[in-house]
């Protein structure tokens, strides 16, 4: 990799390009007129994002310190977007490593700034007393202040965005629970923030002098319990006033696992959120305006943040997820190439069937599946099992899709994730939900010999030990059911949506099936 940094433009690395925020600033870097390189485990899941012919992309992981020296070289501004939050008990150990190695590796390599986006720390609260979630958070930012590069600091409490884990437990509290009892957190005063003016504030701090080494605490004008933004969201919803009943009994952990029932967001990243809340976080300062003028009407007040946040969701233009970076703990392992594939057994059920569709038609019902859309078979058996992961520690199966029609590598799909998509052919999803082994699903869109529509299906599974091969075969019984009825169902969807393709409707209209084609 070669110095870059005599051409036109500062060169900016940002580490952590997978996940909601660095895939939202990518493009507004590349806006801004910067050029941008993306470090990432698995580039891949860069591969289909709307800039990803713009960047530059290189494999690395923040505790390997050969690939982020590799990374470094010719950067001017390293974005440091990554944090180690729910991979184990060692998470602040693997924090506090990985963030050395960044600061270490940038001096080295000349690097003129790091921009890091921590957590907002209340006030008067001793660092020992704080979550580790944010006592992890403010390490971070010490070690890179500490690392002899010029490093900006941003501290945010809430952030407000479309698809955000954030926004997310908040919108679905307060439209599924009109009536609740809720942990006395509640009742914390906070300072929530847009993400469109986080994203703003970390475009800026890129050209900020280099004598400016700090953090800067960066909120919205407004202040206020998150009842009351609860509140706040079912009057822009349309929703009538919430009772909301704190009680003092619900801890953080037994909150989490509340939170984890009634939202998509699983316990082990609500958990971090709720300990965040326990304290008062409110802005003592406002400095970064001096180097990032707020243009008129910035930041944004939570009503406006809440309500493009809304917006976005009910258009589905949600570019980014806060499940959009990798389940830790879920299966990562690319699929087995077949047939040389020899790291053991792999069990496979397969399914194709002619269809009487175009294939575009059957495309079309292929990758509009999941989330709203349905399984298309037996909805019960993949409710439970979505509520099974889900009380086992697992993602379940409420992570929906960032959009109702178009899918892109790295996608979470429910408890699965997009690993490969090709457009009109093949969409391969690797689970993500808690199993005894690896597991794939594939679905096919093709022509047979004679020139026919098929839809080929096959699912695999890699086992791990003598647990894994009994839970394959304890399920194969119901493969039939599910698996079958799938391949069916998704058959007859695409005829429909091919006859009324051919009769004048419009492409994507048609009624998910339920089981046997009963419509649901």
């Amino acid at each position: 990799m070669t110095d870059t940094r005599d051409t036109q433009g500062s060169l900016c690395l940002v580490t952590g390009a997978t996940g909601y925020i660095g895939g939202r600033l990518v493009p507004e870097l590349l806006d801004a007129g910067h050029r941008v390189r993306c470090m990432a485990r698995s580039p891949e899941k860069l591969r289909d994002h709307p800039w990803a012919g713009r960047v530059e992309v290189v494999t690395g992981d923040v505790t390997d310190e050969d690939s982020v020296r590799e990374a470094m070289k010719g950067v001017d501004v390293a974005y440091y977007l990554v944090h180690a939050l729910t991979t184990g008990s060692g998470f602040e150990e693997t924090d506090r490593r990985a963030a050395a190695i960044y600061g270490r590796r940038a001096r080295s390599a000349g690097v003129r700034r790091i921009v890091y986006l921590g957590g907002l720390a209340p006030a008067g609260v001793p660092e020992r007393a704080l979550s580790p979630h944010l006592r992890s958070r403010a390490e971070v930012g010490r070690i890179l202040l500490d690392s002899g590069v010029p490093t900006t600091v941003l501290r945010a409490a809430v952030i407000i965005g479309s698809g955000s884990a954030s926004f997310e437990m908040l919108r679905y509290l307060t439209e599924r629970l009109p009536v609740m009892v809720t942990p006395s957190w509640v009742r914390t005063r906070i300072q929530p923030i847009a993400v469109r003016d986080v994203l703003r504030y970390l475009v800026g701090s890129a050209d900020m002098p280099e004598d400016v080494s700090r953090t800067f605490d960066i909120g919205g004008p407004d202040v206020l319990t998150y009842r009351g933004m609860m509140q706040r969201y079912a009057t822009i919803a349309g929703l009538p006033r919430r009772l909301i009943l704190p009680v003092p009994v619900l801890t953080p952990r037994l909150s989490s696992h509340w939170v984890g029932l009634v939202t998509p967001v699983p316990h082990a990243i609500a958990r971090p959120l709720a300990e965040s809340l326990r304290h008062e976080v409110v802005c003592r300062e406002h400095d970064i305006a001096q180097y990032v003028p707020d243009p008129p009407g910035r930041p944004a007040g939570v009503d406006e943040a809440l309500r493009l946040a809304l917006q976005r969701v009910r258009e589905a233009r949600v570019t980014t997820r806060w499940s959009s970076a990798s389940v830790p703990g879920a299966p990562s392992d690319p699929l087995p190439t077949d047939p040389d594939w020899a790291g053991g057994s792999l069990y496979t059920d397969r399914r194709q069937l002619s269809v009487d569709a175009t294939p575009q038609a059957l495309w079309r019902v292929i990758e509009g599946i999941g989330g709203d859309n349905g399984w298309y078979s037996f909805p019960p058996a993949w409710a439970v099992r979505g509520w099974l992961d889900r009380l086992s520690g697992g993602v379940g199966l409420r992570r929906g899709r960032r959009d109702a029609h178009r899918l892109r590598v790295g996608d979470s799909l429910d408890f699965w994730r997009v690993e490969e998509i090709e457009p009109g052919r093949l969409l391969r999803l690797r689970a993500e939900m808690r199993l005894p082994g690896l597991a794939w699903l594939e679905m096919y869109a093709e022509r047979d010999r004679a020139g026919r529509t098929r839809y080929r299906q096959r699912a695999l599974f890699h086992p791990h030990g003598l647990l894994g091969h009994a839970y394959w075969w304890s399920v194969s019984p119901f493969h039939a059911v599910v698996f079958g009825g799938m391949a069916r169902n998704i058959a007859r969807a695409a005829a429909r949506e091919s006859a009324g393709e051919s009769a004048g409707r419009q492409p994507g209209t048609e009624p998910v099936p339920g089981p046997e084609g009963v419509s649901s």
